[in-house]
């Protein structure tokens, strides 16, 4: 019987890839920094192999449950979105400002970036709202977070004011959720069973954007840390976050400063 010879994937950096969308994204200054920092970088992209094409399912199930910025970017079936190409720029960057220490990252640094990265789309709904309305990015997201609103309690005229807010002030949008999603998951990581961890998401009900929180794959994050994560203290991670929290608007000006215009 013929061994079967496994699967690998294939790997392409970003001048490899067309990018689904880029139009609607080249009023975002930060578009432009964040992929020349994959270009420079030479950043790897997996995708499926040929056996594997069209695989949307395949894809998802993967990056959901392997999604360690150390390994390389998203696994991918063709082409590239464009918002996709800057939550990768962003994993890249927080894996270098925040390295692994013997090969394990720490619980903190895993959340503290996968927050940074993942709250960057509210600064993009807030940017694109006003500069291209029409954006597939946005045709997909707002959907998605109005759901998660909703289910949260959330009216629709109520998940209308925090599109407002994301549109009057995209840089604080970014870094309240970004505190967020970052307080929350290092919570449910600490809570010892469900009970605990209800108490705990229960701290943050009255946060603003406490209603799209479960919009994020908050347990994939916490079973992903669990189990390859160090839990020792990461006061590289704890020093971050504290700058950020103070920035407040100012958040993502400090991470273009230290880490986009440093890469």
């Amino acid at each position: 019987m013929t061994a079967r010879v496994p699967l690998r994937f294939d790997t392409r950096t970003v001048d490899q890839l067309a990018i689904e969308d880029e139009r609607s994204f080249r009023a975002i200054g930060l578009y432009a920094d964040l992929k020349e920092v994959l270009r420079k970088a030479r950043y790897p992209f997996r995708m499926l192999p040929r056996s594997l094409a069209g695989r949307w399912d395949r894809a998802l199930l993967l990056n959901l449950t392997y999604w360690g910025a150390d390994a390389g970017g998203d696994v991918i079936v063709d082409a590239l979105d464009a918002d996709v190409l800057l939550h990768a720029a962003w994993h890249h960057l927080a894996n270098k400002a925040l390295p692994s220490i013997d090969g394990v990252q720490t619980v903190e640094a895993l959340f503290l970036g996968e927050a940074i990265a993942s709250a960057f789309d509210v600064y993009l709904v807030g940017r694109l709202l006003g500069s291209a309305p029409d954006a597939a990015f946005l045709a997909t997201q707002v959907p998605a977070m109005a759901d998660a609103a909703m289910g949260a309690g959330t009216s629709e005229e109520e998940f209308e004011k925090l599109l407002a807010v994301m549109a009057e002030s995209p840089e604080l949008a970014f870094e309240e959720l970004r505190h967020l999603l970052y307080r929350a998951t290092l919570a449910l990581h600490a809570s010892k069973d469900a009970e605990a961890a209800m108490s705990a998401l229960e701290a943050f009900d009255g946060h603003r954007f406490a209603p799209l929180l479960h919009h994020y794959e908050l347990s994939n994050w916490v079973l992903y840390a669990r189990a390859y994560g160090s839990s020792e203290v990461d006061e590289r991670a704890r020093k971050l976050d504290h700058a950020l929290s103070e920035a407040q608007a100012g958040a993502l000006d400090f991470l273009t400063k230290h880490w986009v215009d440093a890469a």
